[in-house]
């Protein structure tokens, strides 16, 4: 019997589609539908489809049968005569029962944002752990729509001797497969995990700070690493030119050296499953001394967009780490525009520092910037904490970044009285009592 495969997930259009773009208008995240569809519109082309026009509809929440209401789905059919596309693309993430109801009624294809961005990752992915976390957030984002994808899911499998009957559907079988592919790949980037943390441990007893860029995709954080570094990583003007986490050594002014490291960039409505999915890589992040977030000040939703990546700061716990704002692309800038107003007009930091990683331009002073900040976190400053003993990594990273000068084990965890760096009390957060008499 012939069957597909449930691991080749991306979506590649053999020839330019045409597709029409479709948006609820029902979030209130500060983001106006149309500039939400236009950056839809530019992931769309980013693979290939071409873009025939863009619908909008206000509504409380989106209809759970087709998504769009009725109305404006009769007038999406007549779309589809006059403007022959070929593709549905809708701007949020579709339940199973929205993606088949809606191919019933359209009869063309139907993607979401989530499968679309899902696919750009999978063509950018270049080291073996990229291509697996892209395809275990594919597999977990396909599997519960299985029964829209294969169309012989009727069938039943083909039984031996003692195993007649009713036996398998293949779509059980195509379940079952794609879960034991799931639990495979989790192993995998497990043992990934475990390797990263005996990096980082590596780099901690090096006493090397580390500096993590943040920002949203195409800010320009792997130009500025290059910039900043004299390295020469992939560096396009292109949603997700880079997925892979990159580590080069920074120079600073006063003689420091620090480890500046690149991360995959956020967009407005990132998957969770990808959230999920690149954990381990986004886990470089939370091991920072410092936080550069890079905004790309030139573009007309720079406040929303970094908005944005606080929000996924903070779903990572990284919201309350030192962080230094950069406003990138000055360079952009017409000659009597003050990027220093610009930012206060976008409610952006007043000690942000403004640079343009292309040309150079105030990078001198994000080196300062960068040096004064990692001298103020490091100051040693006095915590006591109960650490349960099932968290023996941090015990860990208090013996390697500071020094503990009491432990004391009660039932409920272990005791520590300890000076550590201020960059590290983020992460010490959940741990920290305040009276001895509190244990």
């Amino acid at each position: 019997m012939s069957r597909r495969r449930t691991t080749n997930l991306s979506f590649r259009p053999d020839e330019t589609e045409r597709a029409l773009l479709v948006c609820v208008d029902w979030r209130r995240d500060g983001w106006h539908p149309r500039d939400s569809l236009a950056e839809l519109a530019q992931l769309a082309a980013t693979v290939g489809i071409e873009v025939v026009g863009m619908v909008v509809q206000r509504l409380p929440h989106p209809d759970p049968r087709h998504y769009v209401g009725p109305g404006k789905l009769s007038e999406l059919v007549q779309l589809r005569d006059q403007l022959k596309f070929s593709l549905l693309l809708a701007d949020d993430e579709l339940t199973p029962s929205q993606l088949r109801h809606l191919e019933e009624a359209l009869r063309v294809k139907v993607l979401d944002r989530t499968a679309l961005i899902l696919d750009i990752f999978a063509q950018r992915a270049q080291t073996r752990e990229g291509r697996l976390q892209v395809e275990l957030a594919q597999l977990e984002y396909r599997l519960p729509r299985l029964t829209r994808m294969w169309t012989h899911l009727s069938r039943q499998a083909v039984g031996g001797v003692g195993l007649r009957g009713p036996g398998e559907t293949q779509l059980e079988i195509d379940r079952r497969r794609a879960r034991e592919r799931i639990a495979w790949i989790r192993r995998q980037l497990e043992d990934v995990r475990r390797h990263r943390e005996r990096y980082r441990r590596r780099r901690r007893e090096e006493r090397l700070p580390v500096v993590s860029l943040v920002g949203y995709t195409n800010a320009g954080k792997s130009t500025l690493l290059n910039a900043l570094t004299g390295s020469s990583v992939l560096a396009e003007d292109k949603l997700f030119a880079t997925l892979d986490p990159t580590t080069r050594r920074l120079a600073l002014p006063d003689g420091q050296v620090a480890l500046l490291t690149d991360t995959v960039g956020f967009i407005h409505k990132l998957p969770t499953t990808l959230v999920a999915a690149f954990r381990a890589t986004l886990e470089e992040i939370l091991d920072a001394h410092l936080i550069l977030h890079v905004v790309d000040v030139t573009h007309p939703k720079a406040a929303e967009q970094a908005a944005t990546v606080r929000r996924v700061l903070r779903e990572l716990g990284a919201d309350r780490y030192p962080t230094l704002t950069v406003l990138n692309k000055i360079d952009r800038l017409a000659p009597e525009v003050d990027p220093e107003i610009v930012a206060r007009e976008l409610d952006l930091p007043s000690n942000a520092v403004l640079v343009s990683a292309l040309t150079g331009q105030g990078l001198p002073q994000l080196r300062q910037r960068i040096a004064d900040t990692l001298r103020q976190v490091a100051r040693p400053v006095p915590v006591r904490l109960l650490i349960p003993y099932r968290e023996r990594a941090i015990l860990s990273m208090i013996e390697e970044r500071g020094t503990i000068e009491e432990r004391r084990y009660q039932a409920e965890g272990l005791y520590v009285a300890a000076r550590v760096p201020t960059s590290l009390l983020p992460r010490l957060d959940p741990f920290v009592v305040t009276a001895v008499d509190e244990i």
